[in-house]
């Protein structure tokens, strides 16, 4: 299976888990920049189509560039994951998912959510003042709940949760119609 990872990444947690997943897959890594330079011909040839991108604000960055194309991919495996600097746990990561999607989308495409980080210092300066500012807020908050507790902890400082076992769903989920890569071994789909 012939398949594309495009992909936004801010300060390298959404491109490190693009490249894993391309390798894992032998399938290729581009950037978002690069991806829309491509004419619609240039995605004729790839049998999946992945997007990657990080979570700002609740949303999904560059995720538009993505959706706007899908009508042309329906014959595609398409997916979306995204990384951000909540727990994988983290309830609000379920809605996240469920609204980045229309229902019409979810009909050909499917979201996942791939822990990623922080990295303060390749923050640009805007993103750096929204973190430490919803920090600064958690802290003050009284009464936290379990959620809000974990993502202070978590957004406190840098942090790096990467792990290639969050790529299994994807992988998963792209071999339901790819038998060879089903035939994957657990060595090779986890390493």
């Amino acid at each position: 299976m012939k398949t594309i990872i495009v992909y936004s990444s801010q300060t390298g947690f959404t491109k490190k888990y693009s490249e894993w997943l391309a390798e894992k897959l032998g399938g290729e890594s581009i950037s978002v920049k690069e991806a829309s330079k491509k004419d619609d011909k240039f995605f004729e040839d790839f049998d999946a189509i992945v997007y990657g991108g990080w979570v700002a604000v609740e949303k999904i960055h560059k995720l538009d560039w993505f959706t706007s194309r899908m009508d042309k991919w329906h014959d595609k495996k398409l997916a979306v994951f995204c990384t951000g600097a909540s727990p994988a746990t983290f309830s609000g990561v379920t809605a996240l998912l469920d609204r980045s999607l229309t229902d019409e989308q979810k009909k050909y495409a499917k979201a996942f959510y791939c822990p990623g980080g922080l990295d303060y210092s390749k923050m640009s300066l805007g993103s750096k003042m929204l973190m430490k500012t919803f920090a600064a807020m958690l802290k003050g908050k009284k009464n936290k709940t379990e959620d809000e507790k974990a993502m202070a902890e978590h957004v406190s400082a840098s942090c790096d949760m990467t792990d290639k076992k969050y790529l299994e769903p994807i992988i998963e989920y792209l071999s339901d119609k790819a038998p060879e890569l089903s035939k994957m071994t657990d060595m090779q789909k986890c390493s």
